[in-house]
């Protein structure tokens, strides 16, 4: 296996940050705060993720920053215990092709949160192991929440369930109140449900859905990157039973996967996984739901 480039360097206004590069992609991880995954891209290419969002909010006598990037939050949102900010250094260490970064513990809510982050020698993919420790006296309830912030300008394309279930529903969609079914963003298709970011509509939406298919894909940038998780079946996720949401507002696409729901007893821990894939020189076919199909069959997806 090639080694990677794993260096520490500063990034635009974000401070220093980790490096991490093969011979394709690159990514840079905060350290100054967060941690926040800021850019995922190919060298010397176009960010595949948006940066430095003006959206902030006080949340216990600090300031909390959208900031962009890839981060980990853990559900059911809930303010303050959701907006804890990440605003201390964190800590990192390498083992191979590998990153681990350490938040310390949050201030009142005693969770720790750590990212692993591994990228191969060659090719774009690359892994996240999320991980939520409790580290209050108490038992306490939650999900593994891992956001993407998507740039500007694409469309995300959610694939819908496929399973037999016969005289049963096979689907949910939850749907929050300031969402709007009409919403001209929205294209609710029989393969797939299509999200379109468009910077001049400020309104927000998001949709949250039990997505059994483990993936979501995002093009943009002539480019389509493709996000991976394991969906379980016979567990309980939050928001009636959401593994991924999706929020759009006139910044970004949000591309969220959950864990399932846990109750953890103090110093157990909970883990969640993902994968990702970025794949060049592939362009949005419109709403054709055979083309985009066709695109998926094609790149392995």
């Amino acid at each position: 296996m090639r080694d990677i480039i794993t260096e520490e360097v500063v990034y635009k206004n974000f401070g220093i940050c980790v490096k991490m590069s093969n011979s394709e992609i690159e990514l840079y991880i905060t350290i100054d705060k967060g941690p926040r995954i800021i850019r995922y891209g190919f060298i010397d290419g176009e960010n595949q993720f948006c940066e430095d969002i003006p959206t902030t909010m006080e949340v216990l006598g600090d300031t909390w920053s959208l900031m962009g990037g890839h981060r980990l939050w853990h559900s059911p949102e809930n303010n303050p215990r959701t907006y804890i900010p990440d605003n201390k250094p964190v800590k990192w260490s390498k083992n191979g092709n590998s990153i681990t970064l350490e938040m310390e513990e949050e201030p009142w809510t005693q969770v720790k949160k750590e990212m692993e982050i591994h990228l191969k020698g060659e090719g774009t993919e690359v892994e996240i192991l999320h991980k939520l420790t409790n580290n209050n006296a108490w038992t306490i309830e939650l999900s593994a929440w891992a956001i993407t912030v998507m740039a500007s300008g694409g469309v995300e394309v959610i694939p819908q369930p496929k399973r037999e279930t016969n005289l049963l529903p096979n689907r949910v969609i939850s749907l929050w109140p300031y969402s709007k079914m009409n919403d001209e963003r929205i294209y609710w298709g029989d393969k797939y449900i299509l999200l379109k970011q468009n910077r001049s509509k400020k309104h927000p939406f998001k949709l949250g859905i039990a997505n059994e298919e483990g993936w979501a894909a995002y093009f943009n940038h002539n480019s389509l990157f493709i996000k991976k998780y394991k969906h379980i079946l016979e567990e309980n996720y939050p928001d009636f039973g959401a593994s991924y949401e999706t929020y759009t507002n006139e910044y970004m696409v949000e591309m969220e996967t959950l864990s399932p729901l846990k109750k953890l007893l103090p110093g157990e821990s909970i883990t969640h996984a993902e994968k990702w894939q970025l794949i060049g020189d592939v362009f949005y076919p419109g709403e054709e739901e055979d083309k985009i199909e066709n695109i998926f069959k094609t790149k392995g997806i």
